[in-house]
């Protein structure tokens, strides 16, 4: 199941919540402000993110310019903390999957979570051959 993690007011969040909605592929959405994120959860994200910290982790919020925090120089455990104690500093959306993360809405990147199968049935649609073509080009566009 894919998991996005979310904020009320982010249209990015928006953006990828629809796109899933359009695909209907199930998605459990967790607000970061409501639901308190558990260790396995971001020492998931930190070990699917290709570059760590800095993947999922907005060094431009407020807390940590106005704070100085140095994220690259905490352990683990207190780099967890810091995340759970100001979720704000989190990138968003972030959307996980048992294999991957991806962090922010970009509408291509979207895509990877298309399961396969979905995926190569549009590629492989013909307008001779397929009853439904023109719903599959609306969604190659």
């Amino acid at each position: 199941m894919i998991k996005i993690y979310t904020s009320p007011s982010c249209s990015s969040c928006r953006k990828a919540k629809d796109f899933f909605k359009k695909e209907e592929i199930p998605y459990q959405e967790k607000n970061i402000f409501v639901a308190t994120l558990n260790d396995d959860e971001l020492k998931d994200m930190l070990t699917k993110s290709e570059n760590g910290t800095e993947d999922i982790i907005s060094t431009r919020s407020k807390i940590i310019k106005e704070k100085n925090i140095d994220v690259e120089s905490m352990t683990i455990k207190e780099l967890i903390a810091f995340i759970r104690e100001n979720p704000s500093v989190l990138k968003r959306p972030i959307m996980v999957d048992d294999r991957k993360i991806q962090v922010g809405y970009n509408p291509e990147e979207i895509r990877v979570f298309i399961p396969h199968e979905k995926r190569v049935a549009e590629w492989s649609c013909k307008k001779s051959e397929c009853p439904t073509y023109n719903s599959c080009e609306t969604k190659r566009a």
